[in-house]
């Protein structure tokens, strides 16, 4: 009888530990497909953010737990993007705008990260799609909480219409 106190005793507290560890879903970013994002672009117009990144990339893993991670990112992502994150090494066929691109052997990459990097690929890349149509910007590299403030907010406030990113950029304070 005592073994049997000791086991669930056990197991409580093994379960206990997991629920006090467990990251809050409701502040974590809600990662969509490239097909939701495309389908909800039409129904309510916000620029798209795609999170590019490939398995075997280690900055991609600290860039999704340090930065994608961060709950004022995530919040400020969620209100004003619709976030996808794609690896652009998948294998499946991706259809963007009426277009197909499937993976290409040669490159070992889905033809559509050639599209949206313009043929330089590196990881992570941050993707912007400011509007259904509209060309896909990039920002190459590892980009913590204070580095990516003043892109989204510049795209996500819709500064780009009337500023360069530099004069945006001039009059810009941090709040992450």
């Amino acid at each position: 009888m005592q073994k049997l106190r000791y086991v669930l005793f056990l197991i409580l507290a093994l379960f206990s530990v997991w629920a006090f560890n467990r990251p809050n879903q409701k502040n974590k970013l809600q990662w969509i497909s490239l097909k939701e994002a495309e389908k909800a672009m039409k129904v309510n117009p916000k620029p798209i953010l795609i999170d590019l990144y490939t398995d075997w990339c280690g900055w991609c893993k600290v860039m999704d737990k340090k930065t994608y991670g961060n709950k004022a990112v995530a919040d400020y992502i969620q209100e004003k993007f619709y976030p996808v994150k794609l690896n652009a090494e998948t294998r499946d066929t991706i259809s963007w705008m009426g277009k197909i691109y499937k993976y290409n052997k040669q490159y070992r990459i889905n033809e559509f990260a050639l599209y949206l990097t313009g043929g330089q690929l590196s990881f992570p890349t941050t993707i912007f799609i400011y509007e259904a149509g509209s060309p896909p910007e990039n920002v190459i590299g590892y980009l913590k909480p204070s580095d990516l403030e003043p892109i989204v907010k510049f795209v996500g406030e819709k500064y780009y219409k009337k500023l360069s990113f530099e004069d945006f950029q001039k009059d810009f304070k941090s709040q992450w």
